[in-house]
């Protein structure tokens, strides 16, 4: 559950852009202005707001100390500030004088990255406040910016929906259409994806654009294996341009606002709808998650910024999606069978898998041949390993398009029980005798406790009076409303 518990409407226009440090949130504004507020009680502080800019500020962001705030604006400068007193530690000129859109500091904070309407991209020194490299995109005004986690490359996005990649020496890696129609923003995950291959190591990237899609990308770079890109995944819960996105801190959330005046929140391992938020009046424009604690802040046109609380329920559904894989095998990406190959203990096999792009559909059609033939699997233990798990794969397959429900399926075999019985207890006796009749099971075969390799269900079970309900396929057929013809007994449905 995410509830909003405050709302702030100190801004005299739009809100911008907001951002939070570890004591802080900074929000800014088309009225020219930053306001600072504390995170314990969100009262504004006493030397906030904060006033410099002669135009529209665009872009705030904290250092990653949070001792400085970097805020950009259309009057062509960016301004450090001192978040203790307010003071002015520094006011950067773009060289072309064109407004500043987008600001951000490198994980180290050494850097600064300033980009503005002109497509000029600026890195600054942020200790000595000169400017280090500059360069320019080829087409549009730079709206967006976000450096990788390691700090090692940073990305940018264009009015023009071009998304260009450069490393920390402000050399170009990469450019590509991204989004038709322009992209509005984007940000990386702090939490790494494992790439199998050599031990790389890829970082999620979430782009939105004026296309009202939010797309999903997985980068990596090293100066020793080179500079890779790959596209992932869509999203598409708005219904119009999505003008802003942004991680949560451990990486398990991804949050975008729209013009449709709407916030939704995505797991980001399923990439299922969590949350979609409707408080706002007017175009979202802005949202952040603090780093250490689970709040949101969400700003719009409508001149307010909300805070929003998450549960620890909403927290730890996000994180058990990340343990469990998606439930048809068939659907599962690339990762997703890595993930799988890990747990099943062949951690060896992901970079070839991942070599020969085996997603869950071609994991469901692999056979000795292939995994001899194709994959070059030498080893005739392990090929015989990779099978039998595959197997289990598929039968689990079978019981989840059967939509037979679980409690008719051996907890063991996973095979259709012809005979099951239930307890009249409850609890654990209950549901053990669920499984397996009074004698045994026909469908796996499994003795009752007769002094030799006995059975733990039965032995839980056979304390409990038994009555008999009947076949499974009955009765999930009668709790359907299905039609049953000519029965050779009486169904009773509990």
């Amino acid at each position: 559950m995410v509830k909003i518990i405050h709302t702030l409407a100190d801004h005299d226009d739009d809100v911008n852009c907001c951002a939070f440090s570890s004591s802080l949130l900074a929000t800014c504004s088309l009225d020219k202005t930053i306001r600072l507020y504390s995170l314990s009680d969100f009262s504004e502080l006493p030397h906030s707001p904060l006033k410099f800019h002669t135009y529209a500020v665009h872009c705030c962001c904290f250092s990653p100390s949070g001792h400085i705030l970097a805020s950009c604006s259309t009057d062509g400068t960016t301004v450090l500030w001192d978040t203790q007193n307010g003071q002015t530690l520094a006011v950067m000129e773009q060289p072309s004088g064109s407004p500043v859109r987008v600001c951000r500091f490198s994980p180290d904070a050494t850097c600064l990255v300033s980009g503005s309407a002109d497509g000029t991209v600026v890195l600054w020194n942020a200790q000595s406040y000169k400017l280090y490299r500059c360069a320019s995109v080829k087409d549009g005004s730079l709206v967006a910016c976000a450096f990788s986690p390691n700090g090692n490359l940073f990305v940018t996005g264009s009015s023009c929906g071009d998304l260009t990649v450069w490393d920390d020496k402000m050399r170009c890696l990469h450019s590509e259409k991204a989004h038709d129609l322009g992209i509005t923003c984007c940000d990386f995950s702090s939490q790494p994806v494992s790439g199998g291959e050599q031990g790389l190591q890829f970082f999620r990237l979430a782009s939105c654009g004026q296309d009202c899609q939010i797309k999903i990308w997985l980068i990596s770079f090293t100066h020793t294996l080179g500079f890779e890109l790959k596209y992932k995944s869509t999203l598409s819960g708005h219904c119009a341009p999505v003008l802003t996105c942004a991680f949560s801190h451990d990486g398990q959330m991804l949050v975008s606002g729209s013009v449709d005046k709407s916030v939704i929140v995505y797991d980001t391992n399923t990439e299922n709808i969590l949350h979609t938020l409707t408080q706002h009046t007017r175009y979202v424009t802005t949202c952040a998650f603090a780093p250490s604690i689970l709040l949101l802040a969400t700003g719009s046109m409508d001149k307010t910024v909300n805070i929003w609380q998450f549960d620890l329920e909403t927290l730890c559904q996000a994180r058990i999606a990340e343990d469990q894989p998606k439930q048809f095998t068939e659907d599962w990406s690339e990762d997703d069978v890595s993930n799988w190959l890990c747990a099943q203990g062949l951690k060896d096999l992901v970079g070839i898998f991942k070599m020969n792009n085996i997603d869950g559909r071609e994991l469901l059609n692999l056979t000795k041949e292939s995994l001899a033939d194709d994959l070059k699997i030498e080893s005739l233990g392990l090929r015989s390993k990779v099978l039998r798990k595959i197997e289990e794969l598929r039968t689990k397959m079978k019981t989840l398009s059967s939509g037979i429900p679980d409690e008719f399926i051996c907890p063991i075999t996973r095979e259709l029980m012809k005979d099951p019985v239930i307890a009249s207890g409850s609890g654990r006796a209950g549901s053990a005798a669920m499984a397996h009749g009074p004698s045994h099971s026909a469908a796996c075969g499994i003795l009752p406790d007769q002094g030799m390799n006995p059975c733990p269900l039965h032995r839980q079970a056979d304390s409990q009076p038994l009555r008999r309900q009947g076949s499974p396929m009955a009765i999930h057929m009668k709790r359907k409303q299905w039609k049953i013809g000519s029965a050779k007994r009486n169904v009773r449905v509990p």
